[in-house]
C-alpha cells in the first residue's frame, strides 16, 4: 500500500512537511512500527509517549536508519526536535494512529471476523477459555488471546505476546495471520491499558463482557473512576451501525454495573448475569462447591439446566455465568452451552491443584479481591480439622496502596500466612513486605512467617501443613518467571511445589 493511501486511514491528521510528504506519498510501506530500532526505508515510525520512555525522543535515530515517515503528536510539536528530511504527520493520538495504520495495512482483520473482549479486573482468562470451548463445540476455528498468550484451535501451543492484550501492531499482525489461516472467531481478554492505549482500536467487537471491577492498576489510572471509565470503552465502543447485531455481557453483581449498562450505545442487546441479584437474566439455584468444582442450577430466558463445573470456587460460576450469557448472546442453545463449559477441565494456574495431602493450589490472584476470592474458595473446602495456609506477596512498581489491603484480607482469612516476594521489580522486596505487613492488625508469629525467597517461603508453607490443611500459593498463577530488579528469571510455582512435594515423599521412603 502506498503512503498516501495508507494515511488516509488517520484521523486528526495534519501534514507538517507538505514538500517532502509529496516526493514520498507514492512510496510504498511495509510496516508500521513505534520502535525506534525496527525503523528502516519502507517503515513508518509512530512515536508513543509514556512515563518511562517517549518515543519523541528518537526522531532523529528514526530518520537516520532511513524510515518513510514519521507520525507524533500534534501537542509535542513545539517541545521536541523534528527531523527536517523526512516526511512528518502530527496527529491528536499516536497510540490511535498506530492502531488505525496497523490495521489498514493488514486489511482490517479485526473487522472479518466475529470478535468477543472480555474485560474486568479477574476472571477474564477463564471466561475467555469457557467462550473458545464453546465456540469450537460449534465447529468454528476460534483464536484465543490473553495473558496466557495466543493459540488457535489448530494449534494449542500459547505464543507470548508479553501483554494481556497485545500492542496494536502485534494484535493486528496476529488477527491478519489469523484470518489468513481460517480462523473464524477471535476471544480476546481486553485490559484497561489496552483500552485507553487504542490498542483494540479497529477491532469490531460482536459481544463485550464484563466480569467485575475492584482495585488494581491505580499506578497507571490513578483513580478508580479512571479505571473504570477505561474498561467502559469496550462496550462505549460497540458498533451498531448498519443494524449490526452487538451485545453486552454484564455482572450485575459488580458495583458498577449501572455505569457499563449506561455506556452501551443503544441498539446494544443487554444481557446480564448474577448470583446475588435475582433480576439478572443469567443467574443460579442451589450452589455447591468442593475442591474438585462447582455444581448448579443456572435460570435463563432459554430454562433451566443443570450445571457440573470442574472449576472450583464461587468465582469460577461467576466466570461460568458470563460466558454461558456469552453464548446465548452469539445465539447458541443452553444446552450446547452447558455441554462445553462442564468439558474445560480447568485453566493453567487459576484455582489450579497441584498437590494433594496437602492440597496446594496455585492461583493468580494478585489483586484485592483476587485474593479475596480464593481464599474463600479454599475456606469452604478446607476440611474441619485442617487450616487454610496462605503464602502471598505483592508486585514491585506497581499500585502500591494495595499492598496493606492484601494482608489485611490474609489475616482475616487464613490460618496461617506465609508473606513472601511476588515479582520485585526494581522495588526493595523487604519494602514491599514491610507495606503488606502494614496491614495487618496484628502480627502473631504462631501464625505468621515472613520469607523473602519466594521458593523457601512455599517450602516453609509445605513443611508446616498437615494432610488436611490445604495451602493457596497466589499472585502468579501461569507466570513460569520472576522479575528481580533488571534480571528476569525462571520461576514457576507449580514447578517449586511439586519438585519440593516429590522431594520430601522420596526421602521419607529412605
Amino acid at each position: 500500500m502506498k503512503l498516501a493511501e495508507l494515511l488516509k486511514n488517520l484521523t486528526d491528521a495534519t501534514v507538517e512537511t507538505p514538500d517532502l510528504y509529496a516526493q514520498s506519498a507514492d512510496q510504498a510501506v511495509e510496516d508500521v512500527t513505534n520502535d525506534s530500532r525496527q525503523a528502516k526505508p519502507g517503515v513508518i515510525f509512530v512515536a508513543l509517549g509514556g512515563s518511562r520512555t517517549d518515543g519523541h525522543q528518537f526522531l532523529s535515530g528514526a530518520a537516520s536508519q532511513g524510515a518513510l515517515a514519521l507520525v507524533i503528536e500534534a501537542d509535542r510539536k513545539g517541545t521536541v526536535q523534528i527531523p527536517g528530511n523526512i516526511p512528518v504527520i502530527s496527529v491528536k493520538s499516536t497510540y490511535k494512529a498506530l492502531a488505525e495504520l496497523s490495521s489498514a495495512l493488514r486489511g482490517f482483520p479485526g473487522q472479518q471476523m466475529r470478535l468477543v473482549g472480555v474485560t474486568g479486573t479477574n476472571g477474564k482468562t477463564t471466561v475467555t477459555h469457557l467462550i473458545e470451548q464453546m465456540l469450537e463445540d460449534q465447529g468454528k476455528i476460534v483464536v484465543l488471546i490473553g495473558s496466557l498468550g495466543h493459540k488457535t484451535s489448530k494449534q494449542q501451543i500459547y505464543d507470548s505476546t508479553g501483554h494481556t492484550t497485545p500492542m496494536a501492531t502485534e494484535l493486528q499482525e496476529i488477527l491478519h495471520e489469523m484470518r489468513y489461516d481460517g480462523n473464524e472467531c477471535v476471544v480476546m481478554e481486553v485490559s484497561s491499558h489496552a483500552l485507553e492505549q487504542y490498542r483494540v482500536h479497529g477491532c469490531d467487537f460482536e459481544v463485550a463482557v464484563l466480569t467485575n471491577i475492584t482495585q488494581d492498576h491505580l499506578d497507571y489510572h490513578k483513580t478508580m473512576e479512571q479505571y473504570w471509565r477505561a474498561k467502559a470503552l469496550l462496550f462505549n465502543r460497540l458498533d451498531v451501525s448498519n443494524g449490526k447485531k452487538r451485545a453486552a455481557v454484564i455482572n450485575l453483581d459488580s458495583d458498577y454495573a449501572k455505569e457499563f449498562i449506561a455506556a452501551c450505545p443503544q441498539g446494544v442487546e443487554l444481557f446480564t448475569y448474577a448470583i446475588n441479584s435475582p433480576e439478572a437474566n443469567v443467574r443460579i439455584e442451589n450452589p455447591n462447591y468442593s475442591i474438585a468444582g462447582s455444581s448448579f442450577t443456572v435460570v435463563t430466558p432459554a430454562g433451566k439446566a443443570e450445571v457440573k463445573l470442574k472449576l472450583g470456587g464461587q468465582f469460577s460460576v461467576y466466570n461460568a455465568l458470563a460466558a454461558l450469557a456469552s453464548g446465548l448472546a452469539m445465539g447458541i442453545s443452553l444446552e450446547a452451552c452447558v455441554k462445553s463449559i462442564e468439558r474445560v477441565p480447568g485453566i493453567r494456574g487459576r484455582f489450579e491443584v497441584v498437590s494433594e495431602k496437602p492440597y496446594v493450589i496455585v492461583d493468580y490472584a494478585h489483586t484485592p479481591d483476587g485474593l479475596e476470592n480464593v481464599l474463600n474458595a479454599a475456606r469452604v473446602v478446607t476440611p474441619e480439622n485442617g487450616r487454610l495456609i496462605a503464602v502471598f506477596g505483592c508486585g514491585g512498581d506497581r499500585d502500591a496502596t494495595k499492598r496493606p489491603k492484601m494482608g489485611r484480607i490474609a489475616e482475616r482469612l487464613a490460618d496461617l500466612l506465609v508473606i513472601t516476594s511476588d515479582n520485585p521489580r526494581t522495588e526493595d522486596p523487604q519494602q514491599i513486605i514491610t507495606d503488606v505487613i502494614s496491614g495487618i492488625q496484628r502480627f502473631d508469629s504462631s501464625r505468621m512467617v515472613v520469607d523473602v525467597d519466594r521458593k523457601q517461603a512455599i517450602h516453609q508453607a509445605i513443611d508446616m501443613a498437615t494432610p488436611e490443611d490445604i495451602i493457596v500459593v497466589a499472585g502468579k498463577g501461569h507466570e513460569d518467571y520472576q522479575i528481580l530488579g533488571d534480571r528476569t528469571i525462571h520461576f514457576d510455582d507449580r514447578e517449586v511445589v511439586q519438585d519440593y512435594v516429590k522431594q520430601k515423599r522420596e526421602l521419607s521412603q529412605v
